[in-house]
């Protein structure tokens, strides 16, 4: 039966499952949660609507069975955020690297390769914090924010950053398949590892990134529609690591992969109405990777647990070893 259809006693019991600490529960990675993003210090578009409480979050993210965090850069200034929350908990790392939608800090820099540079400088002070190159790429669905021309000329940029430090390559690849795998296919000896993150992409698609050795990140924007879910059905679990886009990419109730959902949090719906232990509606957290991996597990009729097993392990191979 889906989740729709639970009956009250046992969905309450799931949401009080969900604030129940860790325990026996399963250990996910969360391979990419943007906690550097103003909702989580309450502001939404630009107006405070709550105090700040990313602790809140990244507590509930522990007691709810995540054991290992990446925080996403998507810019030079971001770096230095994502390497001050990093700092503050041993179970949090983060990326270094420039999102393709602001790939023209590149040019607005004293130079492409003084800018290239600088990301390596956050790379050597980070003590070891920094786990992935990223999130590079290229995105054709926003070329307002950067044009795909730029974007192009300086994605490989960061393949030379993997190169000099034998990290591994967190990809973002929207509306542009093609043009991206080419150039990753052309860099393919620089970097060891890879992952695209918050795919989206057809099975085709996803076939010709795992014949590149290339693993696949899957999030509630990886669920959205029924042609989804039937693509998240053809990636082995061991080519696949679970993310939430923390703000965004949660599991939402008009997505096609809420049926499958089973445990939900205590959550208010707008983001004034904010109370401790309170989730806030369309944001979403680290915690709510279970609902990805509750929703992987009924598509590939397995258990929550041999998910989160199997795709830890991918992501412990990758960035933790």
């Amino acid at each position: 039966h889906t989740a729709r259809a639970l009956a009250a006693p046992a969905r309450m019991a799931a949401v009080a499952a969900a604030s129940a600490p860790a325990g026996s529960r399963s250990l996910f990675v969360d391979i990419g949660a943007n906690m550097t993003d103003s909702m989580f210090s309450g502001t939404y578009r630009g107006k405070s609507k709550h105090d700040p409480d990313l602790d809140e979050v990244l507590e509930r993210a522990w007691a709810n069975g995540v054991d290992k965090m990446l925080v996403t850069a998507g810019c030079l200034a971001e770096t230095a955020e994502a390497a001050k929350l990093a700092e503050k908990d041993d179970r949090l790392f983060f990326t270094v690297g420039v999102h393709p939608t602001r790939a023209g800090e590149f040019d607005k820099a004293t130079s492409p390769e003084a800018h290239v540079a600088a990301l390596m400088a956050v790379i050597d002070a980070a003590g070891g914090k920094v786990k992935a190159i990223g999130e590079c790429g290229l995105d054709a669905d926003r070329t307002h924010f950067c044009s795909m021309e730029a974007q192009a000329r300086h994605f490989p940029r960061h393949f030379e950053l993997a190169e000099a430090t034998g990290l591994p390559m967190f990809f973002h690849s929207r509306g542009c398949h093609d043009a991206f795998i080419d150039i990753v296919r052309s860099n393919r000896d620089r970097f060891r590892h890879g992952v695209v993150h918050s795919f989206t992409g057809s099975a085709e698609e996803a076939k010709q990134l795992m014949e590149l050795d290339l693993y696949i990140g899957v999030n509630g924007c990886s669920l959205k529609t029924a042609a989804n879910l039937e693509v998240v059905k053809t990636i082995p679990l061991h080519r696949m690591m679970l993310e939430t886009d923390a703000p965004w990419c949660g599991v939402k109730r008009t997505h096609a992969g809420f049926e499958y959902v089973r445990t939900e949090f205590p959550t208010v719906k707008k983001p004034e109405k904010k109370v401790p232990g309170h989730c806030v509606k369309d944001r979403c957290e680290p915690c709510h990777i279970r609902q990805v991996a509750e929703v992987v597990a009924a598509l590939h009729g397995v258990s929550v647990e041999e998910v989160a097993a199997v795709t830890t392990a991918n992501a412990t191979r990758v960035f933790f070893s």
